[in-house]
């Protein structure tokens, strides 16, 4: 890996707020009563950001300030193809707006969330593994 270490502990700063999102969206799943499932479904569009943002980092691709998940992939797509689909990401687009502003949509049930948080789960494991010559290095520390 051909890096400069600056670059490293900040694709490793982005992981680090992905997993927070992550633990985040898990542990709020575990409430049995009055579970927030917007912010569930919130957390999961984030970790999905930030790892895409990571990624991008270690393509060395500029990307804007955005939340939009489709742009972020479609960048990423272009630099190294990934083993997933931009339907596979698509869905966690509107909980970056609807699950954190009222607004004139459809609420966000408990179905929808885990529904989420399994798909984050699987994005997820590929981001990972895609990041692995990186996150070995924290792990080296």
């Amino acid at each position: 890996m051909n890096m400069a270490p600056e670059i490293i502990v900040e694709i490793l700063r982005w992981v680090e707020k992905a997993e927070n999102d992550f633990r985040n969206a898990e542990y709020v799943l575990t409430l049995e009563e009055n579970c927030p499932f917007d912010t569930v479904s919130y957390h999961c569009q984030q970790c999905v950001e930030k790892y895409l943002k990571a990624a991008l980092l270690r393509r060395n691709v500029e990307f804007s300030r955005t939340h939009d998940l489709v742009v972020l992939f479609n960048l990423l797509q272009k630099a190294e193809p990934f083993p997933l689909r931009v339907e596979d990401i698509q869905p966690l687009n509107r909980y970056a707006i609807e699950a954190r502003y009222p607004g004139d949509w459809e609420p966000i049930d408990e179905t929808e969330a885990r529904g989420a948080f399994e798909m984050v789960k699987k994005i997820r494991d590929v981001m990972k593994e895609k990041l692995e010559d990186v996150l070995s290095k924290k792990e080296q520390e």
